[in-house]
Parts: structure tokens; C-alpha cells; sequence
């Protein structure tokens, strides 16, 4: 039996992640979250779990102190600060908008706590996310700013500097074992020793699917928001699997109104689930019209038993809130199963039983590994003036 580390918990939701490190052997000591339904859900379901409810008046020193331990000592910090974009309004105002940011204010925790290792998870859109407005502090990074991927390098720049091996690649969730299409970049970072390799998938050729999610629970109640009855109107003429495009050809401007007109697929619009598919990808509310999220055959949106179950909740697992509060916490939730890969990434490093590192495509998007995307990002921009910053 693996002996347990110390993780400390940033941005906790609800805990998908940290039930994903908890399988993997973490121990969870503490975690700052400020969501009044999260803290509920967490205090419910973990309650000897120490809770900060706000990451900027919360001194690192101070959890280290609660927690009777010293900078360095904490195995694990993890967490998923919001991707706000980074201000471009006034200067001086911008300033502080940069210092603020949740994503710089993870950095400073990595900065006092020194964890052993770190894992900071977010959407997609962070590889493209650029910097704005760096104050002097942050010295040359002027030079990148208001370019796509700038934050990454940053980050990427500002962990080396404080002595991390630093390797990330964005991740589908359904290739490691999660029932749905989810896509997630992941960044860990190692203290001592090489990179942590990034994780081959484990299911590619054998997708979990919402059938095998929730097919044991069809027959149990079911706690769900109601459909609109112009939804209804419609999702009667709608298969398992199907969408807008699959209603009568003379329902189809009818149905969707002005969007009838708009560039794109549309295809969340009167969605029923596949059974034998992953699920899409869990929004925060199933009912909106462009991201439905309908039940393959019940007249009814997913409910929450069902987003639990895609997300890899525990059947036992309390959420705090009105059916509203917990659509948005799974949905918001990184999937359990995700952090379960992470975890055992950390684990394979520190016994230093690393595999060879991925050969397999980790999502549908190509060079989004911290190999390929920094290497892409230093060719793109070599050509900026003073390019020595690209030559560390």
C-alpha cells in the first residue's frame, strides 16, 4: 500500500479533482475555495478538510502554520485557477488587474509554499491566452504580450525559475477513462529529479461511453431542470444521438429562429445523448438552447445523478444547493477520472518507474504538448525585437 502525501487544494469546486488525487493516494489537508455551495459540499462530504474561503486575503504562511508544516514540505499543491483574461484597460488600473489575476496568484502560492510538485489544470483556451499590461517586475515579458500563447510561456518561464521541471499537454478526458469529451490542459511541475512524463491514454480504442455511465441507474429517481415547452416541441421529433438537423427539413428555420442564419454547426441545439458515446462535454446548465444536454430517449435534460456519474462522482457524494448550484458545480468539476491520471503521474515520477513518454495523440488537437507548443511558440515569435528572452 502506496504511503499517502500531503496535497494542498486551490480553486476546489467541488472536488473532482482532488477525489481523482485522493484514488491515486493524496491526502487532502486543505482547501481554498470561495463558492458558498462548494464549501457546503466540501464541509458535508470531507469535513475534517481545513477550508480558506479566500484565496487573495490568504496568506500561504498562514495554511502552512495551520497545518503545522514548513515551506517545502507540502508534497502536492493542485488546483485550477479561472482563466481571466489579463486586463488591457488603462495602465495604471491594468497593473493591478495583472497582479490580481488568479492565475498569478497561483504562482505566488507555488512561490511560498515550494510543494514538491504542483498541478495546475484549466481550459483550452489558456494556450492561447496572452499577457497584458506586465508590470516591471515581470521585466522582459513586455515583449510578448497581447500574443497568442504568451501566457503559457510565462508560466512556463516564472516555474523554471523557481527550480520546476515543467511539462503540460491539453488532454480529452474520454482517452483516460472518463465517459465524456472533455479537454483540459494540464501543467505539472517537479521539484526534483526530470520532467513528469506526459500520461499515455489509457482508453482510445475503447471509449467509455454514457451507456456505461449511467445505464445501472435508469430505473432510480432522477432530480433534473425542465425542458422549455418549445424544447419539448421539438426534441419529440429527435432521436438518441440526433440533433437540429435531424428535425423535419420544413421545422428546421422554424426551430431555430435567428440562429437558422448563424456559421456553424449548431449541433448543441435540440441534443439527445448517445447511448453508446461519451458524452459531450458537461456545461453548467443543460437546458440552454445552443448546449443542450438531452436524455437519448426521456423527455427530460440530463439530470444531476447523470452528470455526477459522467464526471465520476461518487454515487454517495452530497452536493450542496438547489438543482441550479449543482448542475454548475459538476459541470464546472474537473472529472474524477482526470485526476486520478494526474495523480498517478506524480506517483510514477517520485518512484521513478516513469513510462516512455506519450506516443499517442493526449486530445484531437495536434503540438500541444510542452514540447512541440514552447518549440512552436519560440519559432513564431524569434522574429520580435530582442529575441533573447526565446533563447534561455
Amino acid at each position: 500500500m502506496r504511503k499517502k502525501l500531503k496535497a494542498l487544494s486551490l480553486f476546489s469546486g467541488a472536488m473532482g479533482l482532488d477525489l481523482g488525487l485522493e484514488a491515486s493516494g493524496f491526502e487532502i489537508l486543505a482547501c481554498v475555495e470561495n463558492d458558498k455551495h462548494c464549501i457546503n459540499t466540501i464541509t458535508t462530504n470531507r469535513p475534517k478538510v481545513r477550508i480558506y474561503d479566500d484565496i487573495g486575503q490568504t496568506e500561504p504562511s498562514k495554511i502552512l502554520s495551520d497545518l503545522r508544516m514548513k515551506k517545502g514540505s507540502i508534497d502536492l499543491v493542485a488546483g485550477g485557477p479561472p482563466c481571466q483574461a489579463f486586463s488591457t484597460a488603462g495602465r495604471r488600473r491594468s497593473l493591478e488587474d495583472f497582479r490580481g489575476n488568479l492565475i498569478i496568484r497561483y504562482l505566488e502560492f507555488i512561490k511560498e509554499i515550494k510543494p514538491k510538485y504542483f498541478i495546475l489544470e484549466n481550459v483550452r483556451g489558456l494556450l492561447s491566452a496572452k499577457l497584458a499590461n506586465t508590470p516591471p517586475e515581470f521585466g522582459d515579458y513586455g515583449l510578448i504580450e497581447d500574443l497568442p500563447g504568451s501566457v503559457v510561456w510565462f508560466l512556463t518561464e516564472e516555474f523554471k525559475k523557481l527550480g520546476y521541471k515543467v511539462s503540460f499537454s491539453l488532454f480529452d478526458a474520454s482517452l483516460y477513462g472518463v465517459p465524456q469529451r472533455r479537454e483540459r490542459v494540464i501543467i505539472f511541475g517537479a521539484l526534483d529529479g526530470d520532467e513528469i512524463e506526459i500520461p499515455q491514454p489509457t482508453t482510445a480504442l475503447n471509449l467509455r461511453t454514457f451507456r456505461d455511465a449511467v445505464g445501472d441507474i435508469q430505473d432510480r429517481h432522477h432530480d433534473y431542470l425542465p425542458l422549455s415547452k418549445r424544447q419539448t416541441k421539438y426534441l419529440a421529433f429527435i432521436k438518441a444521438g440526433q440533433y437540429w438537423k435531424h428535425l423535419p427539413k420544413h421545422l428546421h428555420e422554424e426551430a431555430m429562429g435567428k440562429s437558422y442564419r448563424l456559421g456553424g454547426g449548431k449541433t448543441g441545439f435540440y441534443r439527445r445523448l448517445s447511448w453508446d458515446k461519451p458524452s459531450p462535454t458537461l456545461v453548467t446548465h443543460p437546458t440552454m438552447p445552443a448546449t443542450l444536454l438531452a436524455h437519448p430517449e426521456e423527455m427530460r435534460p440530463l439530470s444531476v445523478q447523470e452528470y455526477a456519474r459522467i464526471q465520476m462522482f461518487p454515487d454517495d457524494w452530497k452536493f450542496s444547493g438547489n438543482l441550479t448550484n449543482i448542475y454548475k458545480q459538476i459541470g464546472n468539476a474537473v472529472p474524477v477520472g482526470l485526476g486520478v491520471m494526474a495523480g498517478e503521474a506524480i506517483f510514477r515520477h517520485k518512484q521513478q518507474t516513469q513510462k516512455a513518454a506519450s506516443t499517442l495523440k493526449t486530445s484531437r488537437y495536434n503540438r500541444t504538448s510542452h514540447i512541440e507548443f514552447l518549440l512552436d511558440f519560440r519559432n513564431s515569435y524569434i522574429k520580435q525585437p530582442q529575441p533573447a528572452l526565446f533563447l534561455k
